[in-house]
């Protein structure tokens, strides 16, 4: 099969408008990227308020090293971990080819790109020219029942209409599978909808990950504003959107902030996700966020780990943690917490999907507590952090049922929460105890 390359354009969100970032080369054979390069655009260098990219590969803190010049992804890799972040994910990838008719990932990753439409995760936009218009979609909040009707629709392999299919679309990047729209409330502020999946069987999962998302809360960690709709029989996961901000002028202006995940800070291809680890995530966090965020960033993410491991939380891939650009300072820093979702299983070995600590994988809290000094964190902090979360996470039970759960929701994810004397050892336990 012959390769093709194509040129396409990157649009970035500058105080509420899109301008040309500049322009992205894919090399494509059939449906699989081959490789990429990158150039930006001269003006958009000379913009005082020009945002990266890519952190990695296409950072600004050099602009006159990279002016005229063609820039590729590091480590070998096919894609840019930035404008990969801007591609629609597994889900938004099903609702195109429902769109155009097509089997599942046939289609090249420029198409991709370019379908994703402009209301995708983050401030870029991918468009096929110079002069395409941005292509925005939403529905109202009130409409949940028609857009989860479509969603049923796309898991089930039908097709819909394109303008549900576009709605469908918005906000995907970073979440998965799990089918999502964005809509909008009655104050115009954008929220994810995540929808329970056709293969869920009968597990609510919006409920759960709703109840386990506040009781991370609850534990000190910083968690994306969500609450629960009931649309039919059906409960609905709504999300407010992290990515978004806005102004409080008398009209007010929605402000995009750039996202990428932490596969793109660690510069690796989604299928080694699963040989790195949190260490690996502070160690990006030291290199590429903003110097007054770091040191909080690195207990945050501590925390989520140790969180991870009292609900059986695995799949904690490195998508499923995220960096903002922060307008105020300049730089990148944590996302909130998102897609945490407890996995009920026997085993009681366990394991994450990122390592953990000097025992790889291992989900226990010797093997956190073993990397405390990875993540610059005294004997003192890292006791006072798993403190913490088992404070609340032994209660959530309690915690579940004031939310009004259902008794058997409760009992079928039951296996996923684990004691501290299940995952620590009684040498631990006693230094716990001390400090």
């Amino acid at each position: 099969m012959a390769n093709t390359t194509k040129d396409l354009f990157v649009f970035a969100n500058l105080d509420g408008q899109f301008v040309p970032a500049g322009q992205l080369q894919v090399d494509e054979e059939g449906s699989r990227l081959i490789a990429s390069s990158f150039a930006y655009g001269l003006r958009y260098l000379d913009r005082s308020n020009a945002q990266e990219v890519d952190p990695v590969a296409l950072s600004l803190r050099s602009k006159s090293e990279i002016k005229g010049k063609r820039l590729i992804p590091p480590n070998g890799l096919e894609a840019f971990g930035g404008i990969r972040d801007a591609a629609p994910d597994s889900w938004g990838r099903r609702v195109i080819e429902a769109r155009l008719k097509v089997p599942a990932n046939s289609l090249p990753e420029s198409t991709y790109l370019v379908e994703a439409g402009s209301d995708r995760v983050g401030a870029l936009d991918i468009r096929s020219s110079l002069d395409q218009e941005e292509r925005p979609a939403h529905e109202s909040i009130h409409n949940l029942s028609y857009v989860l009707e479509g969603a049923q629709k796309i898991e089930a392999g039908l097709p819909v209409s394109e303008a549900l299919s576009k709605i469908l679309l918005v906000g995907s990047g970073l979440g998965g599978m799990r089918p999502k729209a964005s809509v909008r409330d009655d104050e115009n502020i954008l929220w994810m909808a995540k929808f329970p999946g056709n293969s869920d069987g009968a597990l609510d999962v919006p409920s759960i990950e709703y109840a386990t998302l506040q009781l991370a809360q609850l534990a000190g960690l910083n968690v994306a504003q969500t609450q629960l709709e009931q649309v039919g029989k059906k409960k609905v996961l709504m999300v407010k959107r992290f990515d978004r901000s806005w102004t409080t002028f008398a009209r007010p202006v929605e402000i995009r902030h750039h996202v990428v995940s932490a596969l793109t800070l660690v510069a690796c291809h989604e299928s080694e996700s699963n040989t790195k680890s949190y260490m690996d995530i502070a160690d990006t966090i030291r290199r590429y966020c903003v110097v007054q965020t770091v040191k909080a960033d690195i207990e945050e993410l501590y925390a989520r780990m140790i969180f991870n491991i009292f609900v059986s939380n695995d799949d904690d891939h490195l998508r499923n943690h995220a960096f903002l650009w922060s307008h105020a300072l300049k730089g990148w820093s944590l996302s909130p917490l998102y897609d945490v979702m407890p996995h009920a299983v026997i085993a009681s070995e366990r394991y994450q999907h990122l390592g953990v600590g000097p025992q790889g994988k291992l989900a226990t809290l010797d093997n956190a507590y073993g990397a405390k000094e990875r993540f610059g964190l005294s004997a003192q902090q890292a006791s006072d952090i798993i403190d913490r979360v088992w404070r609340v996470t032994r209660q959530w039970k309690t915690h579940f049922e004031s939310l009004g759960i259902a008794a058997n929701q409760i009992e079928g994810i039951s296996l996923a929460f684990r004691h501290i004397d299940d995952i620590c050892s009684t040498e631990l336990i006693k230094t716990l105890a001390k400090n």
